[in-house]
């Protein structure tokens, strides 16, 4: 059984990814936006902003700006998704012998694959304006871990957008808090520069903690308890939205 799902899982996924390949501005327009914000806030208000450490800003604002790329990238699963379910796919898919949870992990993977080359772009972009890392291999791969447990989290989240949505706009517009949500946390600027309510929020919703290991690990510091705030929010959501996710789609499979 485990064979056989897993072998569905990859068929799906490549016949995603071809889909991707043969119209790659979908990764190119999600990398798009964070780009400019990198250039704005680096070139423009970069020299305005203290942030109280030594580390250039762009060092600084770099794992916010990968959150973003992410929470951007995300939108286009929900996008496909509804497509899918809208042009009658899935009646077609399960009307064959395939297991039923590899239609969504094919396109839970595509998202993975495609929003991790987006944000190899942004780190490159990053790296040309000045971006620099003392990061040691194993501090890599934790970054790349926890940005692969922020892509599902928020992948599964556009599952369930776009299962529910009754319009295309709608499949993808719940990304835009998401990319909002970076905006109010340590992304930008020290959470103790902003107001006391605005503060604590900050301080206490996922995505500061995310950003604060992430921060961490490339400038080769101890990352404290952050990293395990950070991964009890990012499996936390992700199992919340993944339990969701199935239960709108065998409600809409049976």
């Amino acid at each position: 059984m485990t064979a056989h799902v897993l072998s569905d899982t990859r068929v799906l996924t490549a016949r995603s990814l071809t889909h991707i390949v043969r119209s790659p501005d979908t990764i190119i327009t999600t990398a798009v936006t964070p780009i400019a914000l990198m250039l704005l806030f680096v070139y423009v208000f970069g020299g305005a902003i203290q942030t109280g450490g030594t580390e250039s800003y762009i060092d600084y604002m770099l794992p916010g700006i990968l959150l973003i790329t992410i929470a951007s990238g995300v939108a286009y699963t929900a996008y496909r998704l509804f497509l899918d379910l809208q042009g009658g796919i899935f009646q077609r898919f399960q009307s064959m012998p395939i297991a039923r949870s590899s239609v969504l992990w094919g396109h839970v993977l595509t998202s993975l694959v495609a929003n991790l080359v987006s944000v190899a772009i942004v780190i490159g972009v990053a790296l040309i304006m000045g971006f620099r890392t003392g990061a040691s291999v194993g501090a890599w791969l934790a970054v790349i871990g926890i940005l692969v447990l922020f892509t599902l989290a928020l992948t599964w989240i556009a599952v369930i957008a776009g299962l529910s949505a009754k319009t295309v706009d709608g499949a993808s517009a719940f990304s835009y808090p998401l990319i909002f949500l970076p905006f109010i946390s340590s992304a930008f600027v020290p959470t103790d520069s902003m107001p006391g309510p605005v503060a604590w929020f900050a301080e206490n919703q996922p995505v500061t903690s995310i950003v604060d290991t992430t921060r961490a690990l490339f400038a080769g510091q101890p990352v404290g308890t952050d990293i395990w705030v950070a991964l009890a929010w990012l499996v936390g959501i992700m199992a919340v939205a993944f339990a969701f996710a199935m239960r709108i789609y065998r409600r809409k499979a049976a």
